[in-house]
């Protein structure tokens, strides 16, 4: 960091680490002529070097090599020499390296979070044997790591003042805040399932959480410092992803699980579990039906 701070002050930004070009050499000159046409390139661009029948240029930008506008220059050379007919062009360097990552990493998060969505959704509409309460509960994970990613990026910006984020990091702790928010709503919603078939749809939900309340806090509290300690390893992206998924699983702990899937359990009564028996069967076959206010009913001892 020394280092370039210093190249900082007396070279352009991207003196130290050049794009690199490797081309036919009979396009070399033609290579260096549409590159010279982009904006973000010193110009004179560099004479190539040619051995065995292949050039290579060495591209100076003028913004730092692991800058956006760095990375949208590259872009913007690939496309300039990929228009030349069989020049066979290749571009590479840091920064070029650091493009081909986010794009990868851009289409993964596409292609990968809506198929991991659906495998929690199909395992849990199988284990619950309903349509409407993984949908519930997958809607509160996805809210959850939201909320995660929101507060974690206010306190890397204008806490900790970290510089950036690595291009897999989203992902990642998707992946990581997902496998746990839904291990918690599986230990509380099939509790909470079993009791609503013995005691109906919202004394079970009570019942469910204060069956498994215990747990799921302990459990989380565990996970949370686990995580945690990745904050003391001297690197960028372990202090990131542990502070993340830590206070990822705290917000579920404490809030999702214990206030949004239970609140959702009462709002929802009997329609949580839509369109399995438990649904069909009605309140009347699993809550007494209120009595009618012209008859005189005993009172029932209560049962805790």
């Amino acid at each position: 960091m020394v280092g370039a701070d210093v190249l900082d002050k007396h070279f352009v930004a991207g003196a130290g680490d050049p794009v690199y070009i490797l081309t036919r050499a009979d396009a070399a000159d033609q290579v260096r002529a549409a590159v010279a046409t982009v904006t973000g390139v010193i110009v004179p661009v560099t004479p190539p070097l040619v051995k065995d029948g292949t050039a290579m240029i060495a591209v100076t930008l003028t913004d730092s090599p692991d800058s956006a506008a760095a990375i949208a220059t590259v872009g913007e050379i690939r496309d300039a020499v990929h228009r030349i007919p069989n020049a066979e062009a290749e571009v590479g360097g840091s920064t070029a390296v650091k493009k081909d990552m986010e794009d990868a990493a851009a289409r993964d998060s596409r292609v990968l979070v809506p198929v991991i969505l659906l495998v929690v959704f199909l395992i849990l509409a199988l284990l619950l044997r309903a349509i409407v309460a993984p949908l519930l509960l997958i809607a509160t994970v996805v809210v959850s790591f939201a909320a995660t990613m929101g507060i974690s990026a206010l306190v890397f910006n204008h806490v900790f003042h970290f510089a950036g984020a690595d291009a897999s990091f989203p992902l990642m702790a998707f992946t990581f805040l997902v496998a746990l928010g839904v291990d918690y709503n599986i230990f509380l919603v099939t509790r909470i399932r079993e009791e609503t078939e013995r005691h109906g749809a919202r004394r079970g939900a009570l019942i469910g959480l204060s069956a498994t309340g215990g747990v799921i806090t302990s459990a989380g509290l565990v996970l949370a410092g686990t995580f945690a300690a990745l904050g003391s390893i001297p690197m960028t992206f372990a202090a990131e992803l542990g502070f993340t998924v830590a206070l990822g699983v705290l917000i579920d702990t404490f809030i999702v699980r214990s206030v949004v899937v239970t609140a959702l359990a009462l709002d929802f009564d009997r329609y949580l579990w839509w369109p399995s028996k438990l649904f069909r069967s009605g309140p009347s076959a699993t809550e007494p039906e209120p009595a009618d206010s012209d008859e005189q009913v005993a009172p029932q001892p209560s049962v805790v």
